[in-house]
Order: structure tokens, then C-alpha cells, then sequence
């Protein structure tokens, strides 16, 4: 039997590796569709947690987890020999920025050289994590050819970009589309194949460089317009303008407008990435995508905008911010989930520390902070604690916090979300 009626069948063995926001969810949904999975990642905790049941993706419950591993369609594993024993590889690795902003695809290519060793004829392999264009083909194809095996005839690749939304609970992994664009029709059709066979719905595209440009596409889009909006919130401050007015009002008309929302800077994985790996690429081939990179430095810069507020907020009230006691409300990146990832709290806390002030936090999805931020303390909301405050920060909204108990306890709340829109107190200072 060929890999294409294996797969049709739900006889193929796939393996996803990287068990993190992206793999462990696409893993556990090929599962549940009664497709054998193998889960790899380097990490021996998430190994064992995963072997257990236990879930540490709030996108994925441990009753799920706990289930597929029961009935056997999923077992983790820390050893990439198995890759002898599989049909199908997902690779779902993070893809970081170095501090130069340029691309680190070191997972990608580490990856690559286990599933090297292990490649064999009649293997499907897909790229999940999100990348310039030209990764698939540039560097994936050639360090799996190292082997002797050939592309189309021995092996397949595609690509076909995350979608992940931490938290959506409408769009998940299962109903978002996928995109899917081989590097040869016939890697397309076997991917196409893969997903379909999950029950998910893919969209196939002509080439995995379209594929891969998609990706970017889609959080480029959103990176710019947020970069937009921004600088419009600094503009109309200046003004003496509610910018908050003025997008609830241009939103109510019904063609030609698409409402974004200012905030005190981007955070998770995709938007304050991968537009730099769109405009990196884009200068390899000598083009200069300046209106991605002003997006990117107005947006980059919008935790700064933060704390020069709130200093003159502390200003107003005759306090100097060095020695001041400084709240952080919320530090994921968005509103309830426990995701951190290039969290603008951590850029306002770094600048905060930098003008002295003393830091505390509450989060009630986030159990601890990234070693990188040095002296902070987390705090509990009570009345005696929060009239310690000299200003409490909202840098995330969620929905279980007491803003009520915030707002009449704090000497002043800085709200960078339009979380207290409702909120008529004096003592609150909007972004």
C-alpha cells in the first residue's frame, strides 16, 4: 500500500515535532480523529506530562489528552528514532528573532538533521512553524536530499502555516483552514491528503513559497494596522482626543473600515515576528519594505510610550517615579491565557526597573514571570495592598479580575487596553 492510500485510509503513523502551543494541539487532534501519533520534543517534562494526561496547553484539556493516550493513538517520546516508524512528520519548533531581528531557524534545521538520519522512502514531511519564503525549498530540500533520497520519488515536503489563536474558543485547530502548498503538486495532494484525513479543511496553494508568504501575509496585515492605530492613540492624546471615540464611531460603518485597537505594545509568537521575517527576506531580493518596518518601530515602541504616561501621570500627582510602587495588571499578551510570549509587560517592567521604580504584578492565569525580569513581586488584589500603590499599570485585561476593587483602591490606574471604558473615576489615566 502506497502513502497515499495509507493516509486515506487512517493507516498512515504520523509525528509532530515540538510539542508546544502549535504541536501538542495538532497532535492531539490527529488523535482524536483515530490516526496514530507519535509526540516528540526535547523536553523530558513535557514528555512525561504528555505520557500522563497531563495537559499544559490551555487549548488542549487533560480529559482529551488523558483519552488519546488511554486508547493509544498518542504516545510522547524524547528519542527522534521513532521518525524510523512513522509515515508522516509535522514540524511545529519555534522560529524566534535573533536580537539583530533577523530569522533564527536553528530549530528548524536541527530538526532536520534527526528526521535526516531516520528518512526513509514513502515519508511526507510538513513545515508548521512560521518562516520566510523560500525556507522549504532553500534549506529543508537540500539538507534532506544529503541522505541520497529524492524529492517526489522518495520523499514528500510541504508547507503549511499555524493558525494557532491561544484562547479562541470558536477557532481552534481542528475548523481553522490550512493552508497547504507542496514544494511539487504531488507533495501538495499528500499533505491536502494528511489533513483531510484529520477532518480539518485544507487550501491548497500552488507552491510552498505562496504557502509560506500566506503566514506572513496574515500577521504583516495585522502588524500594520495596529502600527496605524497606535500612532493615531499618540496623536490624538496630543490633540486632547478619545481615540477610543473615534474607532468605536468610524466602526460603525458598515463597508470600508476594519476597527483596530491601540495598546501598550504586540505580544504572543506571530505579530511582533513575523512581519521582520517577511521584511528580511524581502531584502535579500533588494527590496526595502519600509512601510512594514515603520509599522514594526511604532509598535516597538509603544511600551516606552507607557511608562513616559504614566511618569507624567505620577507627575501630576507630585510623586517622582523612582521609588514609586508600580502594579503590572495582566502580563500575558492577551486576555485570558497564561501565554507570555513577547509580552509587553516585560518591556514596561524593564523600563520601569530603568527610572527605578518598584515593581509588582498580578496575573490570576500566570503562575510565575521569565527569569529576565529581574526584581519583581507578585501581589494579591486586596485593599490594603492596592492603597500601597502609587499607580497600577493594565497592560492585559482579563475577565476575572476585580477592576471594581482596582479602581477604588488605587491612587491611579493607568488603563493601556480601554479595559475601564465604563469607568467615570478621576483617578484613571487612558492610553
Amino acid at each position: 500500500m502506497g502513502l497515499k492510500e495509507k493516509i486515506i485510509a487512517g493507516r498512515a503513523v504520523q509525528s509532530v515535532i515540538g510539542l508546544g502551543y502549535v504541536g501538542l494541539p495538532l497532535a492531539v487532534e490527529f488523535s482524536k480523529a483515530g490516526l496514530t501519533t507519535v509526540g516528540i520534543d526535547i523536553t523530558a517534562e513535557k514528555v512525561d506530562r504528555v505520557n500522563a494526561g497531563d495537559s499544559y496547553i490551555r487549548d488542549v484539556p487533560s480529559e482529551e489528552l488523558h483519552r488519546v493516550v488511554k486508547e493509544g493513538r498518542l504516545k510522547a517520546t524524547g528519542d527522534f528514532s521513532v521518525l524510523k516508524e512513522v509515515d508522516t512528520i509535522n514540524i511545529a519548533v519555534p522560529t524566534p528573532l535573533r536580537k539583530t531581528k533577523d530569522p533564527d531557524i536553528s530549530y528548524i534545521v536541527a530538526a532536520l538533521r534527526e528526521i535526516r538520519k531516520y528518512l526513509h522512502k514513502e515519508q511526507l514531511i510538513i513545515l508548521e512553524s512560521t518562516t520566510y519564503p523560500g525556507t522549504t525549498e532553500e534549506v529543508m530540500l537540500p539538507l534532506l536530499e544529503e541522505g541520497g533520497l529524492k524529492l517526489g520519488s522518495d520523499f514528500f515536503l510541504a508547507f503549511s502555516p499555524e493558525r494557532v489563536d491561544p484562547g479562541n474558543e470558536k477557532y481552534t485547530t481542528k475548523n481553522i483552514p490550512k493552508v497547504v502548498g507542496g514544494v511539487t503538486p504531488a507533495c501538495t495532494e499528500l499533505a491536502v491528503a494528511l489533513y483531510r484525513s484529520a477532518g480539518m479543511n485544507p487550501v491548497p496553494v500552488n507552491s510552498s513559497r505562496v504557502a509560506e508568504s500566506v503566514k506572513l501575509l496574515e500577521n504583516t496585515f495585522r502588524s500594520v494596522n495596529i502600527g496605524l492605530v497606535n500612532e493615531i492613540a499618540l496623536m490624538c492624546h496630543k490633540m486632547g482626543i478619545n481615540v477610543w471615540e473615534v474607532i468605536d464611531a468610524a466602526a460603525t460603518k458598515p463597508f470600508g473600515f476594519m476597527p483596530f485597537y491601540p495598546g501598550p505594545g504586540l505580544g504572543g509568537h506571530c505579530i511582533p515576528i513575523d512581519p521582520f521575517y517577511l521584511s528580511w527576506k524581502a531584502k535579500q531580493s533588494g527590496f526595502d519594505a519600509r512601510f512594514i518596518e515603520l509599522a514594526g518601530m511604532i509598535n516597538s515602541d509603544m511600551p516606552f510610550q507607557v511608562v513616559i504616561r504614566v511618569l507624567e501621570s505620577l507627575n501630576m500627582q507630585k510623586k517622582c517615579l523612582n521609588g514609586s510602587k508600580i502594579l503590572i495588571v495582566g502580563v500575558s499578551y492577551k486576555n485570558d491565557i497564561d501565554d507570555t510570549r513577547e509580552s509587553p509587560a516585560y518591556d514596561i517592567i524593564r523600563l520601569l526597573h530603568n527610572q527605578g521604580a518598584e515593581i509588582f504584578w498580578h496575573d490570576p492565569y500566570v503562575t510565575k514571570l521569565e527569569e529576565r525580569v529581574g526584581a519583581v513581586k507578585q501581589l494579591s488584589l486586596t485593599p490594603d495592598n492596592l492603597k500601597k500603590m502609587d499607580c497600577a499599570i493594565i497592560v492585559t485585561g482579563h475577565s476575572n479580575i476585580d477592576y471594581d476593587l482596582l479602581v477604588n483602591n488605587c491612587a491611579l490606574v493607568f488603563d493601556s487596553r480601554n479595559v475601564l471604558r465604563n469607568y467615570k473615576q478621576e483617578n484613571i489615566v487612558r492610553l
